[in-house]
């Protein structure tokens, strides 16, 4: 299966660093490859492109930069079956995030990856025999150390809740 979808990157922006960093929600396409090892049981992959996110600093006032982040996702799901046509789905798995072209106007620079836990819950709703709409909701633990001068800082915990909505196909 094959699922084109929008999705809206809700961070949850949990900082220790005394900067009051937050990083911008924002909707990003997404991809995603799913391989059924039998009717219920599947491993998805999630894609996307790397997107760019905008640092807010409270203790700053105003905006101090931007990164960029890619967030592939790897799933193991458990697909239930007889639910009258709607076909919902869970799902855990790991997530690795490459962070890079950090430009911190503080000075302040970020760990260039985070590895962290996903868990997953939709549904495909089938439109007909191949094609389906899906309704797919996905926790991320994504964390970066934050630098200065070479030192720790503390950490930013973006931790997003991805909502996606996307078409799919079943071949």
């Amino acid at each position: 299966m094959v699922r084109f979808r929008a999705t809206n990157l809700d961070m949850a922006n949990k900082d220790s660093t005394g900067l009051g960093l937050s990083v911008n929600n924002k909707v990003i396409p997404e991809v995603d490859v799913t391989y059924f090892f039998n009717k219920n049981v599947a491993a998805e992959l999630v894609l996307t492109v790397p997107q760019k996110q905008t640092v807010n600093s409270t203790v700053v006032g105003s905006d101090i930069g931007t990164f960029k982040h890619l967030p592939p996702t790897l799933l193991a799901q458990y697909h239930f079956t007889n639910f009258n046509g709607f076909k919902p789905y869970l799902g855990a798995g790991i997530n690795y995030t490459d962070i890079s072209q950090v430009n911190l106007t503080t000075g302040h620079t970020l760990d260039g990856h985070s590895v962290g836990a996903a868990f997953q819950a939709g549904v495909d709703i089938p439109l007909d025999k191949n094609w389906s709409l899906n309704f797919d909701v996905k926790k991320i633990y994504i964390r970066t150390d934050v630098y200065s001068g070479g030192s720790s800082v503390g950490t930013l915990k973006l931790d997003p809740v991805a909502a996606s909505v996307g078409i799919g196909y079943r071949f």
